[in-house]
């Protein structure tokens, strides 16, 4: 498994579903062991949530410790008439590899491997490499990484910097670093009024209107961005009173909205701005106004320093050209390893991931391993003392 192409295709190959593994876990497992990792097997599962395999792999027991993270997991092919092949066989044309996963991010696990084998056959490096795979990165994230690294915590187990496989690329391998991501909250809100007929509408209280008041009222800008965030935003999602007659006001109108914000602004400062606006709308329009709020992530920087900046002097080599610092998309399994270490994304370019005919190309993937393989190199004749 030391080419990066073949074990991509043997881990494509296994359907991988979140919560399934299908044995994707193993492939993994069964390319390093031979690289002289002891592997932890994690079965992990939270009361009322499906049991996920993860793995912790290390080789080493000293500092610093250099980690890889990614996952096995993929999201549903959805029609699989949409393909080209089948989302599963990964199939190979014109030096392009397909298959649910390519390019998220079952390549970039392969790469990995491969550039630590060509490392290890150098010599072991002054310090550790681990890595942590897991199987709940496109589901609800509580029993892959978070759940890992809470492991990881009761073990006593140190990790100095960790690189993500995210594929965060925009045009070639390398081409952007996140350096953070922002943190998104998802918001239902639910109006009360009064119900009643429309031909006696002073009889009723609508909370249609009232609604549309807390819309306009939350549609407003809440930042002009940092030096490394764009401005926050906040979009509607559903506004609906599930009412087929066209002679009764409602009794209740309902909406959903999602925050993502930089790091001018916490998740609770954000659920109490909400909840002054929607207080306000419901004290004006005799309406009662109730939230509820689910947090994905908080918003979260790994500020240029020693670190990124040996990853854009590797990645500047490789390339050619500097890398842009990004902090742009959604949410990745970053935000929880963020607490334990600095942490940036580094990937292969992610054009094509969730969609039909997910694709990597072969010199991307290949192009992606070199970059690993650099970076190893270059973190282990660092000094991090």
């Amino acid at each position: 498994m030391s080419d990066p192409i073949a074990l991509a295709q043997a881990l494509i190959r296994r359907p991988s579903v979140t919560p399934e593994d299908a044995g994707a876990i193993a492939i993994v497992e069964a390319a390093l062991k031979p690289l002289g990792f002891t592997c932890h097997r994690l079965r992990l599962q939270a009361p009322g949530s499906a049991a996920v395999e993860n793995l912790y792999a290390r080789l080493g027991d000293s500092g610093p410790n250099f980690c890889y993270a990614g996952h096995t997991d993929v999201v549903p092919p959805g029609d699989a008439k949409l393909w080209r092949f089948d989302p599963f066989a990964a199939e190979i044309r014109d030096g392009v590899l397909y298959g649910r996963g390519a390019a998220d991010m079952k390549s970039s696990i392969a790469a990995f491997v491969s550039a630590v084998g060509k490392f290890l056959a150098q010599g072991k490096p002054k310090g550790s490499i681990s890595l942590i795979i897991t199987g709940d990165e496109e589901g609800p994230g509580i029993n892959g990484t978070k759940a890992v690294l809470d492991w990881l915590k009761e073990k006593g187990e140190r990790i100095d910097h960790c690189v993500v496989g995210e594929p965060t690329a925009t045009a070639r391998p390398g081409d952007t670093i996140k350096i953070g991501r922002r943190g998104s909250i998802n918001f239902r809100a639910t109006v009360t009024g009064t119900q009643g007929h429309v031909g006696y509408p002073q009889r009723a209280n609508n909370p249609i209107p009232a609604m549309a008041k807390l819309v306009d009222r939350l549609c407003v800008a809440l930042d002009s961005g940092t030096p490394h965030f764009d401005p926050s935003t906040l979009a509607f999602t559903s506004v609906d009173v599930g009412n087929p007659a066209t002679n009764v006001i409602p009794a209740e109108a309902r909406a959903q909205f999602n925050i993502r914000f930089n790091d001018l602004h916490s998740a609770e400062s954000l659920k109490a701005h909400v909840a002054r606006i929607a207080d306000d709308v419901a004290r004006e329009t005799a309406t009662t106004i109730a939230l509820e709020s689910v947090i994905g992530g908080v918003a979260f920087l790994t500020k240029p320093g020693p670190f990124i900046d040996l990853l854009s002097g590797v990645l500047t080599r490789v390339n050619n050209e500097a890398p842009e610092l990004s902090t742009t998309g959604g949410t990745s399994d970053a935000r929880f390893i963020k607490d334990f270490c600095p942490v940036a994304e580094i990937g292969l370019p992610g054009g094509t991931m969730h969609k039909a005919d997910e694709c990597a190309a072969v010199a991307d993937i290949h192009k992606l391993a070199e970059i690993y393989g650099e970076i190893l190199r270059a973190y282990f004749a660092a000094d991090w003392s």
